[in-house]
């Protein structure tokens, strides 16, 4: 597993044109970092709640109140991205902010050998800008959407002012995604660094 990589692909649901990304990441990750790797490439501001929703379970951040209401909440940081597939899961879904739900479909699209001369996770790809967080979800974001597009809206003033500029749905920042993830890449080497060199320490 420490060898190999999959290939993903996030498509946000919902909305058309498809917002999406492609990314390669370590099946050592677990779904807590896989999590902060899509808040990364999308980009979210990580303001809000979370869960993985795969198969029949649900992973995330299990809270007291979730047996008061009779749910059942895996820790998204015990399971692993390679365990997952090696059970032949291919298709998950990621969702962010639970009240403007966020469904983001998550597609294994290749499992291979990483590169050693390369850190992961990695950006690939994507297309068209992610909504701003608060936005209402889908159908606030289309609100917000049309708003900024016509000049004449009644709302057009109001959402330039609360988005802070204009929006370009374009061109979603792709160099700035890529340092992001390359970030993600660097704290999670250093950690591997740090503990490979902890098991190599000889005893007293």
């Amino acid at each position: 597993m420490t060898d190999r990589i999959a290939r993903l692909r996030i498509e946000l649901l919902h909305l058309e044109p498809c917002i999406w990304r492609e990314l390669e990441v370590s099946l050592t990750t677990n779904l807590r970092a896989l999590h902060e790797v899509i808040q990364a490439v999308m980009p979210w501001e990580n303001y809000h709640l979370y869960d993985f929703r795969v198969g029949d379970r649900v992973y995330g951040e299990p809270d007291p109140e979730d047996a008061v209401w009779g749910r059942k909440i895996y820790q998204a940081k015990g399971m692993r991205l390679g365990t997952l597939i090696d059970r032949g899961i291919t298709e998950f879904l990621y969702t962010y902010d639970f009240g403007d739900d966020w469904q983001h479909r998550v597609l294994v699209e290749h499992v291979g050998a990483a590169d050693p001369d390369t850190d992961y996770p990695v950006f690939v790809a994507g297309e068209r800008t992610a909504p701003p967080e608060d936005v209402g979800g889908p159908s606030g974001f289309m609100d917000f959407f049309e708003a900024l597009a016509n000049r004449r809206h009644p709302q057009h003033k109001d959402m330039v002012r609360w988005y802070g500029g204009p929006f370009n749905a374009v061109d979603f920042g792709a160099p700035e995604i890529a340092t992001r993830v390359r970030a993600i890449a660097m704290k999670r080497k250093t950690a591997l660094d740090a503990f490979r060199r902890s098991r190599q320490t000889p005893g007293p």
